[in-house]
Parts: C-alpha cells; sequence; structure tokens
C-alpha cells in the first residue's frame, strides 16, 4: 500500500502547481483595474487611459480592438499619435508643439510667422513669402501682392 500511495503522491504533485495555473487565467482584472499587459484583463485591452502613465483594463471597442486615450487639444506633445486631432503642430515662437484641431479640410497647418518677421523661406511664413526688403538687408515675411498674390518684391 506504500507504494500505492507514493505515485498517488507524486501526481497530486504535479496537478496542484497545473491547477493553480487555471485559477490564475480564470482570475482576469476587471475594468477600470490597474495592469501591465492586455493578458491580464478579461476584456484584453490593458492601456493608457489618462494623462497617468499607469495603465489600466478597459473594454474593446466595436471594433474589438484597444484604443489608448489620447490628448485633447491645447495638451503638450511630441508626436501627432498623441493627440486626438492627430495633429501635433507649434503654435506660437516657442519649439513647443501642442495638440490642435485640423482646419475644415482635415488639414493639419503648422504656425507660421507673421509679416515683417525674419526668416530663411517661404514656408516660414504666414503669407508664404520670404524676400530681403533691400539687397543689404535680411529676409523677412512680406504680403503677397499683385492681382495674381504673387510673392514679389516691393
Amino acid at each position: 500500500m506504500a507504494r500505492a500511495g507514493g505515485p498517488l503522491l507524486l501526481l497530486l504533485h504535479m496537478l496542484v502547481p497545473m491547477m493553480a495555473k487555471v485559477e490564475l487565467i480564470l482570475s482576469h482584472k476587471g475594468i477600470g483595474e490597474t495592469c501591465d499587459e492586455n493578458t491580464e484583463c478579461q476584456s484584453g485591452c490593458c492601456v493608457i487611459n489618462s494623462l497617468n502613465p499607469q495603465k489600466f483594463c478597459t473594454s474593446q471597442t466595436v471594433f474589438l480592438q484597444c484604443v489608448s486615450w489620447q490628448k485633447p487639444n491645447g495638451y503638450q506633445c511630441q508626436l501627432s499619435s498623441e493627440c486626438r486631432s492627430n495633429c501635433c503642430v507649434t503654435n506660437s515662437y516657442s519649439r513647443h508643439r501642442f495638440c490642435t484641431p485640423k482646419t475644415i479640410f482635415l488639414q493639419c497647418v503648422q504656425w507660421r510667422k507673421p509679416n515683417h518677421d525674419h526668416c530663411w523661406h517661404h514656408r516660414e511664413c504666414r503669407s508664404q513669402c520670404c524676400l530681403p526688403l533691400s539687397e543689404e538687408a535680411r529676409p523677412r515675411c512680406v504680403a503677397r501682392t499683385g492681382i495674381l498674390a504673387q510673392c514679389l518684391p516691393t
């Protein structure tokens, strides 16, 4: 009898860790609980849902996707993908970039210098016109002129 108990104990000893794994798999975290990976959540979604870098279990979209929170307009950003508008641009002389709305034509337009500011290239200016006002002068942003609104020296 002692021999029959040995293999049974050995079998039980092997099954206990396997049963613990099954319990671990069945005990997924619910919506709103902190997580590190998608596999921890019942929904299969572990994402950032605010400015806080901590991840939380969230529900999937109608298309069964896990979508991270994105910054609204006005928040500082580095990449367009960080913004709800998918538009991260400078909005002043500062080097900082901010989430900004797209135009009615769904374009993401960079901030440009106003007329009379110094410039090096046409694309820096709101008028898209960067010209030296004299031969010795450094170029400045100037208004377009003429019937066809061309970039012409005045």
